[in-house]
């Protein structure tokens, strides 16, 4: 995951230093927060943010909250965390609706931010929280502007409200007054405005964005800001405050830089929320900006919570529930398999998952060589199979697994590998659907757990019995006599073993009645 990558490791690198330290000293905390303005800067925040964040986290640290906690390292790393949280917005805002239908929802920002897509991520995010979202294309500014939302609407599902043509022909304030009009008329509860751009920020654009935004009296103007735009996010920000003013901010194309500079500035400087984050070019890489959140992925603490939301959307309660029974019934074939894989497909991006959990910038070489290429080659391998080799593994021989790879434009090595793989996840899940614990390859039985192979009698392994009779004899009286003398002199309640040395050994009765009070 590319977001704060750089950052987020040079933070990590500087944290690791003052984990060696028992108690941290002056000059300790003074060559952290140096490391840590340099980190900032070469994340291209501004200097006026890190100015403040740095100064914050001195203070704190050299305060007594640090030099009278057991591990100053990790007190030094909550601080820091809860200094990020506060240079992001603090808490999370969510978009606020109007009471009387449709919320006019404005989109600002300079040509090329990702205004458009943007509406269609919205949209679509909206639709699925069961709101009636309405595109406006009120760009008419751009060649093609409108034929491009109308694109996406059509992709994310949602309505596109476009009366004019574009390229230069028509009047957006207009548009957007008609808009509001036709959802009312047609139930629309959400109008999403799409405004024009320009390349830099000049006096048409705001005013053109000014007027529009007099005529809707919008409820929620959202600013879109590239995020790899850097320092100059800033001035940008600044800008659109004065000319037009934003109840909050979108990050688009977040993805695409590892600083992430403009996240850590826009929000504290210009005092307004971040809304919402693009993570990617589909139009479901689209969340909802949780500051606290953040701030973890940026410190590798992780980001469980949001890898469960994600979870929660993709996979279905009750197919998960078949699917468990099958694993325990040992009915469990391809088809299944291949319905899990498509699942994990629907939750979004395996190395952003992956990138979520605790101590992920430390398997970074390991999630950048990940190629998730590699589900779709395994799909299309189970999609050349016909249906009863997917139910019976074991019907592939050498002359369908060559068919199969041809159909799948894969090789047999691969075919036989999928099936290899299959074969071993059906029997670790059998063995855990059963309560035991699995034998990993590589790896004898885990100590004291099921799932390994069977004790075998107590006295060692096996032996092999011989051939001298006389031989026998011997050896076997000569066990029993070794057996006596190793047998423990007594129980685990206490009491002594029944022989001739303890005579205090209880009956048999006492037995008895000790068996019945422990409900056996």
């Amino acid at each position: 995951m590319a977001q704060f990558g750089s950052l987020s490791d040079r933070l990590t690198e500087t944290f690791r230093n003052l984990r060696s330290k028992g108690r941290l000293s002056p000059s300790d905390v003074d060559g952290t927060v140096r490391e840590i303005r340099r980190a900032l800067l070469d994340a291209d925040v501004a200097l006026e943010v890190v100015k403040s964040f740095t100064a914050s986290v001195r203070e704190r640290a050299l305060s007594d909250e640090v030099n009278k906690a057991l591990n100053p390292a990790q007190q030094v790393v909550q601080i820091v965390n809860e200094e990020l949280v506060g240079i992001l917005g603090g808490q999370q805002r969510r978009l606020e609706f109007a009471k009387r239908p449709p919320t006019v929802i404005m989109l600002a920002g300079l040509q090329g931010a990702g205004k458009t897509t943007l509406a269609g991520k919205l949209g679509k995010w909206l639709k699925k929280d069961g709101h009636t979202p309405m595109l406006v294309a009120a760009d008419l500014q751009r060649p093609n502007a409108v034929q491009q939302l109308q694109v996406v609407g059509e992709q994310a599902g949602v309505h596109v409200f476009a009366p004019e043509p574009g390229n230069g022909v028509g009047d957006p304030v207009k548009v957007a007054k008609n808009a509001i009009k036709a959802a009312v008329d047609q139930q629309y509860d959400t109008v999403i405005v799409d405004t024009a751009g320009r390349l830099g920020v000049d006096a048409e654009l705001m005013k053109q964005a000014a007027n529009i935004r007099k005529a809707v009296d919008p409820d929620e103007v959202l600013f879109v800001i590239d995020a790899m735009i850097g320092q100059d996010a800033v001035a940008t920000a600044r800008a659109f405050q004065e000319g037009v003013d934003f109840t909050g901010v979108v990050l688009s194309k977040l993805d695409g830089d590892a600083r992430g500079g403009a996240a850590l500035s826009v929000a504290s400087i210009t005092g307004r929320p971040i809304m919402f984050a693009s993570t990617g070019e589909g139009l479901d890489d689209f969340e909802p900006f949780h500051p606290d959140r953040m701030a973890s992925r940026i410190l590798d603490l992780g980001d469980i919570l949001s890898l469960i939301e994600q979870a929660q959307q993709a996979f279905d309660e009750e197919e998960a529930r078949a699917v468990a029974e099958k694993i325990a019934s040992d009915s469990f074939t391809l088809d299944d398999f291949l319905g899990q894989m498509q699942q994990l497909r629907k939750a979004g991006s395996i190395k952003g998952m992956l990138g979520m959990l605790p101590g992920a910038k430390g398997m970074r070489e390991a999630l950048d060589n990940f190629d998730e290429g590699e589900i779709v080659r395994t799909e299309a391998i189970i999609q050349s199979m016909t249906k009863q080799e997917r139910q019976l593994p074991k019907l592939l021989n050498g002359s369908r697994r060559l068919r199969i790879a041809k159909g799948s434009g894969t090789t047999v090595t691969e075919v036989n590998a999928l099936v290899n793989r299959f074969e071993q996840a059906a029997k670790m899940m059998k063995t855990v659907a059963r309560g035991g614990v699995p034998q990993m390859p590589g790896m004898g039985p885990i100590p004291g757990m099921h799932g390994g192979k069977k004790k075998q009698q107590q006295g060692g392994a096996k032996k092999k019995k011989v051939g001298n009779p006389a031989k026998r004899a011997a050896l076997a009286s000569g066990a029993a006599a070794q057996q006596q003398q190793q047998a423990p002199q007594g129980s685990g309640f206490g009491f002594g073993g029944a022989n001739a040395k303890n005579p205090k050994a209880p009956t048999e009765e006492e037995m008895q009645s000790l068996q019945k009070f422990l409900g056996r």
